[in-house]
């Protein structure tokens, strides 16, 4: 008898979270304070990382600065610096477990607690299968996703402690579809969003609510470590853009932010269409990019 109660009452929440969310749509979200919050936002040199960082400096927050780029990191903390706010800078290398941990520690001793973390850093090595080196897959996974699992490892603890926080994965589009010519990128993505939905998972379970959590999806972003992006269906995107959808999704604790926000339907339909009907719309789609194909570059 239990069941059918437990069906019924399930029936009961979809229906009111189907109109609960149909009533914030029409209705101005409220947004958060990150005025003081400690924030750390890794691969922080340049790109998403730095307009990332700009944001967070706009609205008071102290930033830890993160990137293997000690002069990309630099001169983003000084642009921040200039809107009167507190910057540290360290330069990590996140395929690094050591490193992490060892910067960890020195935050936590001349900083303090993290209450913000953007896990931003990335890798990407456009190429067919055969052309990848077999250093650059691993490289791919130890920035890509084994350095979220170092950062938040290290990180957790105190957010538990308190039941406050926020942990931010920066994934992709290509965390739920995939693209030619980026198979290391794209397998590393879907772990970085099972991570991030897990992640959830895992601190709703023990009770943490006060954790919040968000994953970053954009499609093509013109950061330029894919050269020359071109779809016919998505925008490549600017950096400033995204930068602005991801820190909108954070002040209003947005589980899964699509840039832009329509690819998240595409997505969901896409799952009911058969193969033949997804090859065809990969042949409108038409991505291109320079790639390594069979050991020179091509545009594919």
């Amino acid at each position: 008898m239990n069941i059918f109660l437990d069906i019924l009452l399930l029936l009961i929440t979809i229906i009111y979270s189907y109109l609960e969310s149909l009533v914030k749509f029409f209705l101005p979200q409220k947004r958060k304070s990150v005025a003081g919050e400690i924030v750390l936002i890794t691969g922080a040199g340049h790109g998403i990382g730095r307009l990332t960082a700009y944001e967070f400096a706009k609205r008071k927050s102290r930033l830890i600065l993160w990137d293997i780029n000690k002069h990309g990191v630099e001169e983003t903390a000084t642009e921040c610096r200039k809107l009167g706010v507190t910057v540290y800078v360290f330069v990590v290398d996140c395929s690094n477990r050591e490193e992490i941990y060892n910067s960890v520690n020195q935050i936590k001793k001349e900083v303090g607690d993290v209450t913000i973390v953007v896990n931003n850093a990335g890798v990407v090595y456009p190429a067919d299968f055969l052309s990848t080196k077999d250093e650059e897959i691993t490289k791919t996974f130890e920035v890509n996703i084994l350095g979220h699992f170092w950062i938040i490892k290290a990180l957790l603890p105190s957010m538990i402690k308190r039941n406050y926080g926020h942990i931010v994965t920066v994934a992709s589009v290509c965390g739920h579809g995939v693209i030619p010519y980026l198979i290391p990128y794209c397998s590393s993505k879907f772990a970085a969003v099972g991570f991030h939905r897990a992640l959830t998972s895992e601190l709703e379970t023990l009770g943490k609510t006060g954790i919040k959590t968000s994953c970053l999806c954009p499609v093509f972003v013109n950061t330029g470590f894919t050269k020359n992006p071109s779809t016919r269906l998505w925008p490549v995107l600017d950096t400033d853009e995204v930068a602005r959808s991801l820190i909108d999704g954070i002040l209003t604790n947005k589980k899964m932010i699509f840039v832009p926000s329509y690819i998240g339907i595409s997505l969901i339909l896409e799952k009911f269409l058969p193969e033949r009907a997804l090859a065809a719309l990969s042949r409108i789609q038409n991505i291109q990019f320079e790639a390594v194909v069979d050991h020179k570059t091509k545009m594919k």
